[in-house]
């Protein structure tokens, strides 16, 4: 089994899209942690709503490429629209960022949001919460 944490974001009905995936990932994965989320402002495309991010942490028979492809498949089933603007307004954003233990997603080191998301699962599932 491999283990991801997985940074989660939405701004379009953040609370409801973030439940919904999160109910979905408790079907279909098993389900291990989720960190506390935080609201924070939008980037690149300031004229939007904020954002609420966090993170979930799964354990899934998938490969990392593959488990990338099945969230932008959960992403459409949660009516996420890709347009040309990449920082546009989302029901949901589903994103690798640690795979087995290492960070495979630059916006670790990019975003605090999303480092104190991993960091916070880390140390629930260390503490076994």
């Amino acid at each position: 089994m491999n283990q991801a944490i997985i940074a989660v974001g939405a701004n379009i009905a953040p609370e409801e899209n973030i439940a919904r995936a999160e109910d979905i990932l408790k079907i279909e994965h098993t389900f291990l942690a989720g960190s506390d989320f935080v609201k924070t402002a939008p980037r690149g495309f300031p004229d939007q709503d904020d954002f609420l991010n966090g993170a979930f942490c799964i354990q899934t028979d998938m490969e990392l490429e593959a488990l990338r492809c099945y969230l932008k498949n959960v992403e459409a089933r949660l009516g996420r629209i890709r347009t040309s603007n990449k920082n546009g307004p989302r029901t949901i954003d589903l994103d690798v960022v640690v795979f087995n233990g290492a960070i495979v997603d630059e916006d670790y080191y990019r975003y605090d949001f999303v480092k104190n998301a991993v960091e916070d699962i880390r140390t629930k599932i260390d503490k076994g919460l």
